[in-house]
């Protein structure tokens, strides 16, 4: 057995803090007697897992844990399922975003990052037989993220214009491509010419540099840079417009533009993750549009180190998946 491990809080240099282990180590909370096994075919890195190896939002108390918030995979009974890495709380029965005592996969139990992983069964969705285990494995975090971005907080729809602030990272690709299929038009901003070229060919109508002028105002901005990317932001949105966040990778403390917020009526709205229910959707969408996440590498689990280090370096076009 291999297991992805998160030893210790490593804020300066989270390769430092990252293990590859024979065996998994035994959790520090214990997942409940009714959850159930999934062995592991695939799953996928996110940036989450960076920021849990640098200590962010993973407590030292809780480490050593088992890294990975999302998997694809065979259920106890040999079905082929896709798991919901958000955790409820035993009873809850509304939307599991709001749960304010939620958490993902390896925060509070161990992650995906290994041969096998234990989930409440209600967290399991059958995977489509048209999907590969490679693919269902982007969508649960970066691909479920941009899909309740677009459609359920922003509320975006056919014919609207969308700017997608950044391009390459897994959420920016899954704003563009699913833009696209859904009948949006999709522009992207990125200050890398390669990275904008890739963003036309998932289906981005048009590309600009980072902070450049528009040619129009646009319907919504799907923003995860954060205060690199604010001000242009809300300057990019028509009167009426929707700024949807749900990241922060250049900073947390944009400046806040308040004058230009309530004269123009702007709606800035928070989300994250998303719910099982939307994850159900976001694959019957997949097999109905036939549009599939870009991934960068399929890694063998034992070379996580590879893959986080080209994370951190911010070399990632797409999803990084890791296979046992």
């Amino acid at each position: 057995m291999v297991a992805v491990v998160v030893t210790h809080p490593s804020p300066d240099d989270p390769l430092a803090a990252l293990e590859v282990r024979d065996r998994a180590p035994e959790p520090v909370v214990s997942p409940p007697e009714d959850w159930v096994p999934v062995t592991v075919r695939a799953a996928s890195l996110n940036h989450h897992d960076v920021w849990s190896l640098r200590g962010v939002g993973l407590p030292a108390d809780r480490m050593p844990m088992v890294l990975g918030s999302d998997a694809a995979g065979v259920g106890p009974d040999g079905e082929e399922v896709v798991v919901h890495g958000v955790i409820s709380q035993p009873g809850w029965t509304g939307d599991e975003t709001e749960d304010p005592r939620r958490s993902l996969l390896s925060e509070r139990y161990p992650g995906t990052f290994a041969d096998t992983v234990l989930v409440p069964a209600r967290n399991l969705v059958p995977k489509p037989p048209e999907m590969s285990f490679e693919d269902a494995a982007c969508l649960p975090v970066a691909w479920l993220t941009a899909y309740r971005m677009l459609f359920v907080r922003g509320g975006c729809v056919p014919g609207q214009t969308v700017l997608v602030q950044g391009a390459g990272g897994g959420v920016a690709t899954a704003l563009t491509a699913l833009g696209s299929a859904a009948g949006l038009r999709v522009w992207v901003t990125s200050r890398d010419e390669g990275k904008r070229e890739r963003a036309l060919a998932l289906g981005a109508d048009a590309v600009f540099e980072t902070g450049a002028r528009l040619p129009d105002r646009v319907d919504a901005v799907m923003e995860t840079v954060g205060e690199a990317t604010w001000a242009h932001s809300l300057r990019a949105l028509r009167p009426g417009g929707t700024l949807v966040v749900s990241g922060a990778t250049s900073g947390a403390s944009p400046p806040a533009d308040l004058q230009r917020v309530f004269f123009l009526q702007l709606r800035v709205v928070g989300s994250t993750m998303g719910t099982r229910e939307e994850l159900q959707r976001l694959l019957r969408m997949c097999v109905t549009t036939g549009v599939r996440p870009l991934v960068d590498s399929v890694l063998p689990m034992a070379d996580a180190r590879d893959a986080v280090e080209r994370m951190v370096r911010g070399e990632v076009e797409g999803k990084l998946v890791l296979t046992p």
